[in-house]
């Protein structure tokens, strides 16, 4: 949702193009070269050895449709880096929504230097946790350092590391980590992450101690009520949401309550400080998906799973869903966000060996807690997700660019995932 006035870079391995069959006379969205028509770009596969599965990948970022600022550029980012220290098991995946003037820089900024911190940590394998905290941390400062002004400008992050089959999602905003889960004939979508905004109680209490104003626009400007908090939640109020200001100014507006960079917030408890939880994959887990904002503001994550299950080419339900989004935004805006999303397929798990670790330590001891956000279900046992509780960290201080038309093309989808009864 980013501020109140509110390109791409992946690092990918050498690997091997995957030409996903099966599409048949559906027709696949793809050119003679092998990559995607919209994406323009190949599938790509990474083997996770000590497990012996596959992640099958595919990414999609768009700018937005802005017809007052024709020329201002997509602010989101995203960073893959395969075989994190040289480890054939550890695998990063992560969006970055910028925001601000300075939007585009500071997502930049902090995909790059996030993912740097993380590979050179020498205790990521043994404590994942605090090596996320670390890098989130220094970062920010890092940011607060550089010659970017981040005083009214940050990103928000969603990330996930792979480390065999355990994945650690760290987030510091409103963008989202959502993964598929087998459950009989059906597929659950369950929330990696949970949205860092004023409508979460526990958020809107601490930016409060921090000094913050918690208001909706109309309420700044006294078309509303101030004393009478009557927010709703994020499907029903999302056109005016709660901000955060400053006691005796209109500023900064931010939407969230946490975030990398946006200095001016962090004196009202706006914080760089991450959510972390952890899963443990079981043959059950289909995939999962990381998405800026731009796709959840008006999809579910329910919808979102349900789109990627149609496709068999997750190129296409890329495609589809930035879509689908674009198309759900101008119903409501004359404008659209930028919107970016990660389709990340998990191949070949089998139970033999789940619960067994990558080598590494740590990578199987912390509790867990199921996790709510906008417009989606709650996890739930019945799924056969092993969702590990948040660890929330003590520290308290602390593309693919569109034409400007409004129109996508989206692919037709393809057979539905077939499930058997078990």
């Amino acid at each position: 949702m980013g501020c109140v006035n509110g390109k791409c870079c992946s690092r990918y391995p050498s690997s091997t193009d995957s030409d996903s069959g099966g599409y048949g006379e559906m027709g696949s969205c793809r050119n003679a070269t092998n990559k995607h028509i919209l994406t323009q770009r190949s599938l790509e596969i990474v083997p996770v050895p000590s497990q012996n599965y596959e992640l099958q990948y595919s990414v999609l970022t768009q700018r937005g449709y802005y017809p007052d600022s024709p020329d201002k550029e997509n602010q989101d980012s995203f960073c893959i880096r395969t075989q994190i220290q040289g480890n054939p098991n550890v695998h990063f995946f992560g969006v970055f929504d910028g925001h601000g003037h300075f939007g585009t820089e500071c997502s930049r900024f902090v995909k790059d230097r996030l993912a740097e911190i993380l590979a050179n940590d020498p205790t990521l394998l043994d404590d994942p946790v605090k090596a996320y905290n670390s890098a989130f941390l220094m970062t920010n400062y890092e940011l607060h350092s550089s010659e970017i002004d981040d005083s009214m400008s940050g990103t928000t992050a969603i990330t996930v590391l792979v480390i065999g089959d355990a994945i650690y999602v760290a987030n510091v905003g409103d963008s989202r980590a959502v993964i598929a889960v087998k459950n009989g004939n059906r597929i659950v979508a369950e929330n990696l992450s949970s949205d860092q905004t004023p409508f979460r109680k526990d958020e809107y209490e601490r930016v409060k101690l921090c000094g913050a104003r918690v208001l909706s626009v109309d309420q700044v400007e006294g078309h509303k009520d101030p004393d009478i908090q009557a927010w709703g939640d994020e499907e029903s109020q999302g056109g005016d949401p709660p901000r955060l200001w400053v006691q005796n100014g209109m500023y900064p507006g931010t939407a969230f309550t946490r975030s990398v960079g946006d200095s001016t917030a962090e004196k009202i408890g706006v914080i760089s400080v991450p959510e972390v939880s952890m899963v443990r994959l079981t043959p059950n887990h289909l995939f999962f998906v990381v998405a800026s904002d731009g796709v959840f503001e008006f999809l579910s994550s329910q919808t979102v799973v349900d789109m990627v299950a149609r496709y068999t080419d997750s190129r296409d339900a890329c495609a589809a869903i930035a879509g689908e989004s674009y198309k759900i935004w101008l119903e409501h805006e004359n404008r659209t966000d930028d919107i970016t999303i990660i389709i990340v397929h998990i191949k070949g798990l089998s139970n033999s060996g789940a619960g067994d670790t990558d080598g590494t330590t740590g990578a199987n001891r912390n509790p867990t807690s199921s996790r709510t956000g906008r417009g989606s279900s709650d996890s739930s046992a019945a799924s056969g997700s092993e969702l590990y509780r948040s660890i929330r960290s003590e520290f308290t201080d602390l593309q693919l660019s569109m034409n400007r038309s409004p129109a996508i093309v989206v692919p037709s989808p393809s057979q539905p995932w077939e499930l058997d009864g078990g």
